[in-house]
C-alpha cells in the first residue's frame, strides 16, 4: 500500500490528509488558536471537588474547567506532586530523578477528597478534548511518546508491545533499554522499536528526556494555569505514529514546515528524509491532489460505495450513537440470482465503513446495519473481514459479531470532537436577491482591468468548477476573450471548495488581490 501525506498550511489553518493509494482515509484540521490537544501538559488548579462523582474539576485556562476522575490520577501522584511542590520551592535543582524520593503509590479504591484539595496545583495531561459542552478530560498520569518508546516519569518497570512476538527480540530490546534508562523513569516499548539498532533507540530516549527538561524548565517559572509542554504538531505527529516503508512522499506547501518534518526524520529515518517535498504552485495542494473532491464525496448523509455498482451508505448521528445503514441501491436486482451477493456488498460496504469511522473520527457507540445474510458462514466472513479492515485503525475499538437482524455493534475512542464537513450549500435563490451570473462575470473583469494596471505579472482566477467551465468554454471562450482585449492571459482554478459565485484574484507570488463571496 502506498501512503502520501499532504499537508496544506493557509493563514491560520493547517490541513492534513492521508492518502492511501490515492484515497483518502484521513483528514485533520489545526487552527492555530486551538491551545488544547491531546497530549498537551499543563499546570493546573483545583477549582472544587466533586465527591459524588469522585472526581476534581481544574482550571487549565480553558473556556470549561478540565475534569479529573480519581482513576486517572494515576499510582504515582505523590511524587509527582512532591516533585512539583520541591521545584517551586528550589529544592529540586534539576530534571533528573536519580536522586528524587519516590512516594508511596495511592489506594486504587480511595477517595478524591483524601488526596486533594482546592486550589492544589497540579501537573497534568490532556487525553481527551472538550467535545460540546463538556471541558477536557485530563490525567495527571503522564507519558511522553517518541517514535520508538514512551517515556513514564517516576516509574521503573520496562514493559514491551504485545505485538513484538519475537522472544529473542523482546529479550533484546528490554536489556537494552535497561542499560539507557535513566533513574526514575519507566519505558514502553512500541511495537515500530522491533528489530532496531541501539543508535536509534538511543537517540529517541535522549529525544524524550530533553521534553521532560523542557517539562522541568517551565514548572520552575510557577505561572498556573500555564502550557509547559506541548504535543507534536499534528503533521510530526502522524509521521511518529504512523511512518514506515509504506510511506513514499509527504507533500508540503510551506517551506519552514517542510524543513521542521525533514529535521524530524533525520531523527527517527534520516535515509528517508528526502521523501519531504515542497510544493510550490498556483494550482492549491488540497484541489491537485483531489483531497477537497474527496471530502465532498465522502461527508453528507449519503456515501457511495466504491465498486459496488450502486450500493451505498446512509449515515444518521443521534444524540447517544451513529447509525450506519448499507443500502444495495440499483444492484439490488443481482440478489435474487446471486447468493453471496448480500455478502459481496456487505464486504465493500464494511471497508468504507472502516474508512468513514478514520475519516470523521466517529467515536462512542456506532451501529451498523449491514444487508440481511441467512448463512451463518456468511455472518462470520464478514465480521472477520471488518476486523481485518478495522486493523488499520488507530483508535482503540470494540466490534461485536453480527447480530441476527445483521446489525454489527461497535465501540470506538473518541478523543476530540467528530470532524464535520458541510457538503451542501444554500441555494443563491432562495432567500433575498442576488447578483445575475453576467454581472458577476462583469466585476470579475472590471477587477481584472483595474489590477492588471498595477500587477505586471501573472493573474490566477480562482472559481467554483461550474464558473470555471463557463469561462473556458469553447476556442471563443471569455477567458480568451480577456486576453484577445488585454493582451494578459488570466489562468483560471476551479476549486471544489468554492460557493457557486465565489472567486478570488491571486498573483503570482498567491497573494490575494481581490475576493467575492455571495
Amino acid at each position: 500500500m502506498k501512503k502520501e501525506l499532504i499537508i496544506s498550511q493557509e493563514a491560520q489553518r493547517t490541513a492534513i490528509a492521508l492518502l492511501e493509494d490515492g484515497r483518502l482515509f484521513e483528514f485533520h484540521e489545526e487552527v492555530e488558536k486551538n491551545e488544547f490537544s491531546v497530549g498537551d501538559i499543563y499546570l493546573g488548579k483545583v477549582k472544587k471537588l466533586a465527591p459524588n462523582l469522585n472526581a476534581a474539576f481544574v482550571s487549565i485556562g480553558h473556556d470549561k474547567d478540565a475534569f479529573l476522575h480519581y482513576q486517572d490520577l494515576g499510582p504515582d501522584f505523590l511524587s509527582y506532586r512532591k516533585f512539583i511542590k520541591d521545584t517551586f520551592g528550589k529544592r529540586q535543582q534539576s530534571a533528573s530523578l536519580k536522586n528524587f524520593e519516590i512516594q508511596a503509590e495511592i489506594d486504587k479504591r480511595g477517595t478524591v477528597d483524601k488526596v486533594l484539595a482546592k486550589d492544589d496545583v497540579i501537573l497534568l495531561q490532556i487525553t481527551k478534548e472538550a467535545i460540546s459542552t463538556k471541558g477536557p478530560r485530563i490525567s495527571t498520569q503522564l507519558s511522553l511518546t517518541g517514535r520508538y518508546l514512551i517515556l513514564i516519569p517516576f516509574d521503573d518497570k520496562v514493559s514491551i508491545s504485545k505485538k513484538i512476538r519475537n522472544p529473542e527480540d523482546r529479550e533484546r530490546l528490554k536489556t537494552l533499554i535497561e542499560s539507557i534508562r535513566p533513574e526514575g523513569f519507566g519505558v514502553i516499548i512500541r511495537t515500530v522499536a522491533e528489530g532496531k539498532k541501539v543508535a536509534e533507540l538511543h537517540s529517541d530516549m535522549n529525544h524524550l528526556i530533553q521534553k521532560w527538561d523542557l517539562i522541568f524548565k517551565n514548572i520552575e517559572n510557577q505561572k498556573v494555569p500555564s502550557k509547559v509542554l506541548s504535543e507534536d504538531e499534528k503533521a510530526s505527529a502522524i509521521l511518529r505514529d504512523n511512518f514506515n516503508q509504506e510511506f513514499v512522499s509527504v507533500i508540503c506547501d510551506d517551506e519552514q514546515m517542510v524543513e521542521e518534518m525533514r529535521s524530524y526524520l533525520e531523527i527517527i529515518a534520516p535515509e528517508r528524509k528526502d521523501i519531504v517535498k515542497f510544493y510550490d504552485s498556483h494550482i492549491p495542494l488540497l484541489e491537485y491532489y483531489n483531497v477537497e473532491k474527496q471530502l465532498k464525496n465522502s461527508f453528507g448523509k449519503h456515501v457511495n460505495i466504491p465498486s459496488s455498482k450502486g450500493a451505498y451508505l446512509v449515515v444518521e448521528h443521534t444524540e447517544a450513537l451513529h447509525v450506519i445503514d448499507v443500502n444495495s441501491g440499483s444492484n439490488i436486482s443481482a440478489a435474487g440470482t446471486n447468493k453471496t451477493h448480500g455478502l459481496t456488498v456487505n464486504k465493500l460496504a464494511a471497508t468504507e465503513v472502516a474508512r468513514q469511522l478514520r475519516l470523521r473520527d466517529m467515536g462512542g457507540i456506532i451501529v451498523v446495519d449491514f444487508i440481511d445474510m441467512t448463512n451463518p458462514e456468511h455472518r462470520r466472513e464478514l465480521y472477520d473481514h471488518l476486523k481485518l479492515e478495522m486493523k488499520r485503525d488507530k483508535a482503540r475499538h470494540k466490534i461485536l459479531p453480527p447480530s441476527k437482524f445483521g446489525l454489527i455493534q461497535i465501540t470506538r475512542q473518541r478523543n476530540r470532537p467528530e470532524k464535520q464537513i458541510v457538503t451542501t450549500e444554500e441555494n443563491p435563490n432562495a432567500s433575498g436577491e442576488i447578483l445575475a451570473p453576467i454581472v458577476i462575470v462583469e466585476r470579475m473583469e472590471e477587477a481584472i482591468r483595474n489590477i492588471m494596471q498595477t500587477e505586471k505579472g501573472k493573474l490566477y482566477l480562482h472559481t467554483h468548477p461550474f464558473v470555471e467551465a463557463y469561462l473556458t468554454k469553447g476556442i471563443n471562450s471569455i477567458q480568451m476573450k480577456w486576453f484577445l482585449k488585454y493582451r494578459k492571459w488570466v489562468t483560471i482554478v476551479p476549486r471544489d471548495s468554492f460557493k457557486y459565485l465565489e472567486y478570488r484574484l491571486l498573483n503570482s507570488k498567491k497573494e490575494e488581490l481581490i475576493s467575492f463571496s455571495n
